[in-house]
Parts: C-alpha cells; sequence; structure tokens
C-alpha cells in the first residue's frame, strides 16, 4: 500500500485525503472559500491523527495545482511544499483536470471548470493522455466541442456528467504519484488584478 497525503484547495470546497497501509481518512468541506488558510492546518492534522500517519511516513504529498481560485491554489501548493520540505519527501502535482479525468470511464473526455462570466477552463483527455491543451473557453466554444464533458459544478451543458469531487482526489493522487516532482500551480488565464493591470497599459494609465 502507498502512504500519502493529499490537499485540493483549489475551489470553494476543501478536501484532504490520507492514506498509510489499508488505512484511510477523507476530510471534506463543501463550502469554505476564502477559509482556506484558516482551516486547511487544522484538517491536515485531523486526518493524520486519525490514521497515525506522519509526514516522515508518508511516500509523497500531492496538491492540486489548478486551475481554479487563484488564493486557494496557492494555499494548497505552499502547505505541501512546507510538509514535504520538513519531511524531506517528494512533492505529486495534481491538476484539477488531472482530479476529474483520473476517475472517469471514457476513452475520450473533457473535463469543464468554471472560470465566471461565460468562460470556463477545458482539458482533454484520450485515456490519461491530455489530447486538447488546457485551455479558456467561452460557453459556446465549450459547446462547438461536441465531445463527452466532465467536471464537479452544475454546468449548462448537454453531454456533462457531474462527478462527486470529494471522492476524485485519491485516484487522481495515486495515479499521479508516478509523474514527476516539480510542483508549480497552474493558471490558465491572468488574475483579476493581472487583467486589470493589463487594460489599465491599454488605455494609457
Amino acid at each position: 500500500m502507498t502512504d500519502f497525503l493529499a490537499i485540493d484547495t483549489s475551489s470553494r470546497y476543501l478536501t484532504v485525503y490520507a492514506q498509510k497501509g489499508e488505512k484511510s481518512v477523507l476530510r471534506h468541506l463543501p463550502e469554505c472559500a476564502m477559509q482556506h488558510s484558516v482551516i486547511l492546518m487544522d484538517e491536515v492534522d485531523k486526518a493524520l491523527t486519525e490514521i497515525e500517519l506522519a509526514p516522515q511516513e508518508c511516500d509523497f504529498i500531492a496538491a492540486v495545482t489548478g486551475p481554479g481560485s487563484f488564493t486557494g491554489i496557492r494555499i494548497g501548493v505552499a502547505t505541501a511544499k512546507g510538509f514535504a520540505a520538513a519531511a524531506k519527501k517528494p512533492l505529486k502535482s495534481i491538476t484539477a483536470f488531472d482530479l476529474i479525468a483520473y476517475n472517469v470511464n471514457s476513452k475520450k473526455s473533457y473535463v469543464v471548470i468554471d472560470a465566471a462570466h461565460a468562460h470556463y477552463y477545458v482539458c482533454g483527455y484520450e485515456g490519461e493522455k491530455v489530447v486538447f491543451a488546457p485551455s479558456y473557453l467561452s460557453e459556446d466554444e465549450v459547446k462547438a466541442l461536441q465531445t463527452p464533458l466532465f467536471g464537479f459544478e452544475d454546468l449548462p451543458f448537454e453531454n456533462y456528467t457531474k462527478l462527486d469531487v470529494k471522492n476524485c482526489l485519491k485516484e487522481a493522487a495515486l495515479k499521479c504519484a508516478a509523474l514527476s516532482d516539480d510542483m508549480r500551480a497552474l493558471y490558465v488565464r491572468k488574475s483579476q488584478a493581472e487583467e486589470a493591470r493589463c487594460a489599465d497599459k491599454k488605455v494609457g494609465l
């Protein structure tokens, strides 16, 4: 069995999954937007304590790296890096797209995540191989894809299947365990602050 800690703070929810041998614990808070920095460490501590797992015993530490909440992503990545550095353990990155795609029983799947303002983050897979690079698309562009769509939110698309996100972290972490240890946040577009600065420069402000 693989022993590990996985964290997901990429959206309005918070998920922590820890596994030690045949023991495991899942802690999931469905609504905690803007509270990740306050809640995360306590939830991690509860999960590790429940199954008597120390960070030094983990085979790796994983975190969801985005896209999603810019602040939430930074909190999750920083926390995972802190644990990994202190325990001298490998880091494993899970994108928000991997989180869903690695839990889909479909040869071809496109993962769709709400990016607000009638736009979406989209990434396409064939099995576990990315065949459509992470993109920022309008609602009409997503509809034009005409392919099976998957995600974890209520979205206005035909041929769309919603997964229960709290049950996706374990499988995604295990499948990402064989990947490299280079953990960086995945930003498909600029933050609102960065976009505002770009707009100001264009009008000469």
